[in-house]
């Protein structure tokens, strides 16, 4: 076997540095991950005495916890690549990798707003806030690309929005044409930018103060209660900013915009992943009966089954 040197603490400071070097773009997730969890678990072990056994322990401490499957597997996939970084550097600091099993994860969501809750809440939140709301909801783009969207990514006159590489989740640049709802909204929201915080490069911005808007958990929290979008036994709102993202594709698909086109707009790269965000509502499907029903009606006529007089029990159908 190859040698192997040092802790697990030395594993984890190569993994934090390459991810600064690449200049990922969730480095500060992974420092809270290292620093909150992994290193005082880990950090002093020497790389050896690391085993399924001892990362089996770890679950459980993390399941005691209270911690969610998937928050549990986001924490062993990042000790899993800082073991792997250490089994490739030269000389390598660790001699095997052991084995990691991830937790079975099953709470994909499936939330989305119809049109009565969008406007709910739209109704409910700050005037600040609507613009982000709007943004969302027409757009599908996530929330750190609508709130990270300059006014130089913004054509007015053309009607495009466009997602500069690096600046995307997948880092490939994406091009978002504006329906006129959201160009109108855009353009209401460059008047006030113009008019009173002139310096101000972001597009969504608190009036008050002309700063990009960060982080609007509480106001959101508030106005989904206000909209009656709130669950009060586990004091939480039933909709997150994400289901927009959602409700954006099912409305394309709705809406007949061709499949390559709505991929290209949602910035989805496969349709294995676009899929689970096309949902089905039961008013998808109530709606599909009705068009089912208009269709036979028309072209079987209306009386499609003659129905019997009586029914005999020891007879059967009788007519």
């Amino acid at each position: 076997l190859l040698p192997t040197r040092g802790r697990v603490g030395e594993l984890l400071d190569d993994m934090l540095r390459e991810q600064k070097i690449l200049g990922r773009k969730n480095l500060e997730g992974a420092r809270r991950v290292v620093e909150l969890h992994l290193r005082s678990y880990f950090g002093n072990l020497r790389v050896e005495r690391v085993t399924s056994d001892t990362i089996a322990e770890y679950v459980l401490q993390c399941q005691a916890r209270g911690l969610a499957p998937a928050t549990i597997n986001n924490h062993l996939a990042g000790l899993r690549h800082a073991f792997n970084l250490g089994y490739r550097a030269t000389p390598p600091k660790v001699a095997r990798v052991p084995y990691f099993r991830l937790l079975r994860v099953s709470n994909a969501r499936q939330g989305f707003f119809e049109p009565e809750e969008y406007r709910a809440l739209s109704q409910a939140l700050p005037d600040d806030l609507r613009p982000v709301l709007c943004f969302g909801y027409f757009s599908g783009c996530r929330k750190t690309e609508v709130l990270s969207l300059q006014w130089t990514q913004v054509d007015l006159e053309t009607g495009m929005v466009r997602l500069a590489a690096g600046t995307t989740k997948n880092d490939e640049p994406r091009t978002i044409p504006l329906v006129p709802q959201l160009l109108e909204v855009l353009r209401l929201q460059r008047e006030i930018r113009d008019r009173y915080w002139s310096g101000c490069p972001w597009v969504f911005f608190w009036h008050a103060s002309g700063s990009q808007i960060r982080s609007f958990r509480g106001s959101w929290d508030s106005a989904c209660q206000r909209a009656g979008l709130w669950d009060a036994a586990r004091k939480k709102p039933t909709k997150l900013f994400h289901d927009l993202r959602r409700t954006a594709v099912r409305n394309m698909e709705r809406a007949g915009v061709p499949r390559k086109v709505a991929m290209q707009v949602s910035g989805h790269k496969t349709e294995t992943i676009y899929h689970r965000y096309n949902i089905v509502s039961e008013a998808d499907l109530r709606d599909s009966a009705r068009r089912l029903g208009e269709y036979t009606r028309q072209a079987t006529g209306a009386a499609l089954v003659k129905l019997p007089v009586k029914l005999e029990p020891e007879k059967g159908l009788v007519q």
